[in-house]
């Protein structure tokens, strides 16, 4: 028998008094058995059966977990073993169908089992601590097969901190997808990507933060793991239809308790008389026989997974299903039939359904209405003035190389608006006297309808021309009546309107907290709002003479606005394009040069988000409405007219012009 090559091999070692007599020896025998150790066959689901306990502080249902309650999880999970040979799980789908657990399964499986780095995102750092007390935290303290493999939390252990657990092995590094330091803080060979299409267009201006997650596995090769899981949102935009539809689509097949016939659910066959969400049913496409929800427990415990097409790439396994699966005493058809009814008429509401119920895309219409529409059905109202609905201000302006458009627009109930005025400010942004002719336009009034003089609220500023200008200018006024303002791609439905952020600096780049202060919008979703409102069906004059209201979000444009600006107003039209990667996405085009119009709403109705408008509570409107009668009251014991920014009262002393105080 031959001699091994070295005698300090560890082959060596195993025979050798001499080796293991030093300090040390037997953890680097440990160390060096575990390296050689091969991944467990147990699969993940197997591992949640056995280990997870659930805590009453995450979860409706305390407990052990038992995969049985949603059957079809188990493939999903044990797609995420190692065992598996897929590197990308892919699941799009509906609320309420336990997918958030199934990727806390998959990491208590590699904290146990299967040790190495992980990358864990959430779309913001601030959801990604919050994920981590209430989710990760509790997984770790109520399974005892993680408790003693983790460090417990001190202050001064660096070992266990709100973003990351070190453990055996490896570490658990969380993150949120808006931070570019974060996405690229280490290579991982394990990703769990939560809640996708939430993320935003871009990582700190550094790329999609999907593609740079997934750029961290590249050193661990065939094995690494990366687990995909969102409620879709956008056709063309959203980025787990788009990884979805690189796999091999597979859906949930379950049998007709009649005829036993294998389908997937579908919500076009969910029936029940109108107005009685109580006696839902499910029609076999098959048999044609009613299903009831009793017998929805039997069919899951009976499903299979099928994939129903090819997948463009190999080492992508897709899912999807909707909340039509959610296991007995989740979510029940009865509660979905009830939804389904209620979003009717409202495009908001029925884009929520599609995707957190059905889990499936919103189509965005996106098709420019006819601007000779828009031109006919103009209003008549004194001009310069607020009509009553109107109970605050707010202005966008756009600058352009010769000039600057402002248009402001008055805003009430359920976001209904009036265009008050545009004006247009001749002169570049190099121009001393161009800025002060825009400073005019805010202390200017209009008076409104009732008597009062209001004054803008908000103007909203783009900043994409002449930045500097902008910054210097907006520094000059305060950040109490000015925003500066920048365009971002994409859709953002939750917080369309993200920021301020600093962005004046030193010369050694430290930020100036006097300075001016920037926000994003994500001006497609405004677009498209717009757009929704202008196709709003209108009561008929009859209608308003019976006291019907104009729907929430109506336009109402005046007499006085002429074809030039109505087809300005609706020059974009949203396309679907294809990128260079060979995947589609949503892009506003312009269909004529001119779309200032269309900009400078968009910057008011950024200045209305910026206010508080689309979060004040019924008081905080019925406060502005007292406001703007008491003003009106105090307008008409006046004797003369009033001067410019103040209402005069008859003794002949001014008197502030209205603003509310949610105007900030």
């Amino acid at each position: 028998m031959s001699e091994p090559i070295s005698p300090n091999s560890p082959t060596s070692g195993l025979n050798s008094g001499d080796l293991i007599s030093f300090d040390g020896a037997e953890e680097l025998l440990t160390a060096w058995s575990d390296g050689l150790r091969p991944d467990p066959a147990m699969t993940v689901s197997e591992w949640s059966d056995r280990h997870r306990i659930l805590s009453s502080r995450a979860s409706a249902e305390p407990g052990r977990y038992r995969t049985s309650r949603t059957p079809y999880l188990r493939e999903i999970m044990d797609c995420l073993s190692p065992s598996h040979p897929c590197r990308r799980v892919v699941f799009m789908k509906g609320a309420q169908v336990g997918a958030t657990e199934a990727g806390n399964n998959f990491l208590g499986f590699i904290i146990h089992h299967a040790p190495g780095p992980v990358l864990a995102v959430q779309p913001t750092v601030e959801m990604a601590k919050r994920n981590s007390r209430q989710r990760i935290d509790t997984l770790i303290d109520e399974s005892p097969a993680l408790r003693n493999l983790v460090k417990p939390a001190r202050s001064r252990d660096a070992g266990n901190t709100m973003l990351s657990k070190d453990f055996p092995g490896g570490v658990l590094v969380m993150t949120g997808a808006n931070s570019a330091v974060g996405l690229r803080s280490m290579p991982a060979r394990y990703l769990f990507l939560d809640e996708v299409d939430a993320y935003p267009a871009s990582a700190d201006e550094e790329g999609d933060p999907v593609a740079l997650a997934c750029a961290r596995m590249a050193t661990f090769a065939h094995r690494a793991k990366a687990f995909l899981v969102s409620t879709p949102t956008i056709r063309g935009l959203s980025r787990i239809e788009r990884e979805y539809e690189t796999s091999d689509q597979r859906r949930f097949f379950v049998p007709c308790p009649h005829c036993e016939a294998m389908q997937w659910l579908k919500f076009e066959r969910l029936k029940w008389e109108k107005g009685q969400p109580a006696s839902v049913h499910y029609l076999c496409e098959d048999c044609e026989k009613p299903i009831f929800e009793p017998a929805k427990a039997t069919m899951l415990a009976a499903g299979e997974w099928r994939s129903t097409t090819e997948a463009a790439d190999p080492g992508t396994v897709g899912f999807h299903i909707s909340a039509l699966y959610s296991p007995p005493g989740w979510q029940s058809w009865e509660t979905i039939a009830r939804m389904w009814e209620a979003a009717q008429g409202s495009d908001d509401a029925l884009r929520v359904f599609r995707n957190t119920v059905l889990g499936e895309t919103w189509v965005e219409t996106g098709e420019a209405p006819d601007w000779q529409r828009l031109y006919e059905r103009r209003e008549t109202w004194a001009n310069g003035t607020v009509p009553a609905g109107g109970l605050f201000l707010t202005a966008g302006a756009d600058v352009q190389k010769d000039r600057i458009e402002i248009d402001v627009w008055a805003w009430g109930r359920g976001l209904e608006s009036w265009l008050v005025d545009h004006i247009v400010i001749d002169g570049g942004p190099e121009k001393a006297e161009t800025w002060a002719s825009l400073e005019s336009v805010l202390a200017k009034t209009w008076k409104h309808a009732n008597g009062a003089a209001l004054r803008i609220a908000r103007l909203a500023i783009d900043t994409g021309y002449e930045t500097s200008a902008v910054y210097t200018w907006s520094r000059k006024i305060g950040i109490t009546q000015v925003s500066a303002i920048k365009g971002a791609e994409g859709f953002n439905r939750s917080s369309p309107v993200s920021g301020p952020t600093f962005v004046d600096a030193t010369e050694g780049g430290k930020k100036i907290r006097r300075g001016a202060r920037l926000w994003t919008v994500a001006v497609s979703t405004f677009k498209s709002e717009t757009y929704r409102f202008l196709r709003l069906e209108r009561p008929t004059d009859e209608d308003l003479a019976e006291g019907v209201h104009y729907p929430a979000g109506t336009v109402h444009l005046p007499s006085w606005a002429d074809s030039e600006w109505c087809k300005q107003f609706v020059a974009e039209q949203l396309v679907t394009v294809k990128t260079r990667r060979g995947f589609t996405k949503l892009e506003w085009q312009k269909m004529r040069e001119r779309n200032e119009a269309l900009d400078c709403r968009v910057y008011a109705r950024a200045a209305a988000w910026i206010v508080g408008a689309d979060r004040w509570p019924d008081s905080k409107w019925l406060d502005l409405e007292a406001q703007i009668a008491a003003a009106a009251d105090k307008d008409a014991m006046a004797t003369d007219e009033p001067e410019a920014g103040h209402i005069r009262r008859a003794n002949s002393r001014p008197r502030r012009v209205f603003q509310s105080s949610y105007m900030g």
